[in-house]
């Protein structure tokens, strides 16, 4: 029981965590990024006039390159956005644009690694990158011109025509309905922005949990170099994320309590029967002058004999189930599709994080586990009358 409930918790907690980290992954990397540096006045309202350095604007490449030069950071990319209308002459639809690097924004987001068919939109060109869910209501492919419209910084509308370079597909509808990608000083044109005028550094983070301490360092240091921003972590854009890996770690306490209580109860019953059969044998132990303290730690060392072969027992399943699990995650999308789960893609694929914390922790509520469990037999057994023992009575 000690064993298959030791399997039992590290496996979980290890799906568990591979769950956590799935929903982090796919709700940080399909284009939010772990990291984002706006204007200090950007949020919560994201107005298209709140651009980095305002008026003026900043220099971008010695930006980026600032945020790159943090040791956490792995990539970079700057980003505008606007809002607007994408129309064919038939149909129109509402949209987001989003003015990106095509070169640098691959290193930071997913999305454009999302193309379904066609190409990148070119930097420099009129072009843009559509979702599936906006081709479909706009009757667009590959190709094909449309009117973009968007309220410029300077009071007019601009209006210009863009063809459609490729159609994106993430599998989140919304985002397939809502954003449209440009490049981003085709963007910038259009809305009469300077090229030295962005809302956003968006930097991606190996670790999404070396985030917060990376936005802490960074904002020290743009600030020491003049930058007037702020930088905030995916811990602070999706803090629902965060709220769910925090009730995730607590279902970890849970279940190894629950698991190793109901074992504590079979571990107990083994040491009380083990105890009773042995009773002649304390007797006789007790009758020839040993303590029942002896007794005791007699019965005790044997709970903990127990606890390390069945740590040996679990640790001989578990390792190689949970190496294996973690190399060839287990897809189950034959049986349903992908789904999401706080704005994030979830696929149909239980995959196992290493839970190392937790195998150190499982194996210390073992221990304790087998050690709780043989207190009562261990007092049962000292306290055997020895001479109604010997005697049969």
């Amino acid at each position: 029981m000690l064993a298959v409930g030791y399997f039992s918790v590290v496996i979980l907690v290890g799906w568990s965590k591979g769950l956590v980290a799935e929903m982090i992954g796919n709700g940080t990397g399909i284009l939010t990024g772990q990291l984002q540096v706006h204007a200090a006045d950007y949020q919560p309202d994201k107005s298209v006039h709140a651009t980095i350095g305002g008026r003026e604007g900043t220099d971008v490449a010695a930006l980026v390159n600032a945020v790159r030069a943090d040791p956490a950071i792995e990539a970079a990319t700057p980003r505008v956005y606007g809002g607007g209308l994408v129309s064919t002459g038939s149909a129109t639809a509402a949209a987001v644009f989003l003015g990106v690097d095509p070169e640098l924004e691959p290193q930071v987001s997913r999305i454009m690694g999302a193309l379904e068919r066609g190409r990148h939109p070119r930097r420099g060109a009129n072009e843009l990158l559509i979702g599936a869910e906006m081709a479909r209501s706009l009757g667009a492919e590959p190709g094909d011109t449309v009117v973009v419209v968007a309220p410029a910084v300077d009071g007019s509308l601009g209006n210009d025509l863009f063809v459609v370079s490729g159609i994106y597909s993430t599998g989140l509808a919304d985002l397939d309905r809502t954003f449209a990608l440009i490049p981003i000083d085709a963007l910038q044109f259009l809305m009469a922005l300077e090229p030295t005028r962005i809302h956003e550094i968006a930097a991606s983070v190996p670790d999404p949990w070396q985030a917060a301490e990376a936005a802490e360092r960074l904002s020290a240091v743009l600030e020491g170099a003049g930058f007037a921003v702020g930088v905030e972590s995916w811990a602070t854009l999706r803090p629902e994320m965060v709220e769910y890996a925090q009730l995730s770690q607590a279902f970890q306490w849970i279940l190894l309590f629950i698991v190793f209580g109901m074992a504590i109860f079979g571990v107990a019953n083994t040491m009380l029967m083990a105890t009773f059969e042995r009773r002649y044998e304390f007797a006789l132990l007790l009758a020839l002058g040993a303590t029942p303290g002896v007794i005791v730690r007699s019965v005790l060392w044997e709970a903990m004999a127990l606890g390390a072969l069945a740590l040996a027992a679990g640790a001989a399943i578990t390792f190689p189930v949970m190496v294996w699990w973690h190399r060839v995650p287990l897809d189950l999308s034959w049986l349903f599709g992908d789904f999401t789960m706080l704005g994030a893609l979830m696929r149909p694929v239980i995959r196992i994080e290493y839970p190392w914390l937790m195998t150190v922790q499982a194996a210390v509520a073992l221990f304790l586990t087998a050690a709780l469990a043989a207190v009562y037999p261990a007092i049962r057994a000292a306290r055997i009358p020895p001479a109604d023992t010997l005697a049969g009575r």
